[in-house]
């Protein structure tokens, strides 16, 4: 079984910051976390992104995320969302 796991960013960014989104992105991919991670406008500031995993993995996705945010000082920009 399946559930979502969803993150948001800042729709503002500069682009050393957009290519560091990328490269969260890309590795949740690469990771086998997803194939395809969707996003939806939330507000005019943020986007909601968001990605099927097994629920199994979720906690294992959600910690590499979180991880992730750390490494690349994203706090101010990405945040997981926990529904």
């Amino acid at each position: 079984m399946n559930t979502i796991l969803r993150f948001r960013v800042k729709k503002e960014v500069d682009t050393p910051t957009a290519r560091k989104i990328l490269s969260l992105k890309g590795s949740l991919i690469a990771q086998c976390y997803t194939d395809i991670i969707h996003f939806d406008d939330e507000d005019e500031h943020f986007y909601m992104h968001y990605f099927s995993v097994e629920t199994a993995r979720r906690k294992e996705a959600a910690d590499y995320i979180a991880g992730c945010i750390r490494e690349e000082l994203l706090s101010d920009i990405v945040m997981l969302v926990e529904k």
